[in-house]
């Protein structure tokens, strides 16, 4: 038998955590939204304009727009290319460890 505070907090965070799946306290953010890794966007891009600034959601670097390789560190201050698009960069060890190594998304497939 469920202690009835338990039952309680259930029964109160149970709608919260339905409206958890439309629009994402955590995870499933939109493109303006606060995010700390890039798994949180619906985009796949948590993207900060420098070291001091917030980081946010945002879209997907397109054709001939400029971008970052995937990185390990999950925020980006060029976001990567949108499907089926390549970042064409020139890596760097600097650039790898600062994540600073930026590139051109291209199409391939033309």
């Amino acid at each position: 038998v469920l202690p009835a505070c338990l039952l309680l907090a259930l029964l109160l965070l149970a709608p919260a955590l339905l409206a958890q799946q439309e629009r994402g306290l955590i995870f499933n953010l939109d493109t303006g939204e606060l995010c700390l890794q890039s798994a949180q966007c619906k985009s796949g891009c948590c993207h900060r304009t420098d070291g001091l600034s917030l980081a946010r959601c945002a879209p997907k670097a397109a054709e001939t727009q400029e971008c970052s390789p995937k990185s390990l560190y999950g925020v980006y201050y060029k976001c990567p290319c949108e499907s089926g698009l390549t970042c064409e960069v020139d890596r760097t060890i600097v650039g790898s460890i600062t994540n600073s190594d930026f590139g051109v998304c291209k199409d391939h497939h033309e």
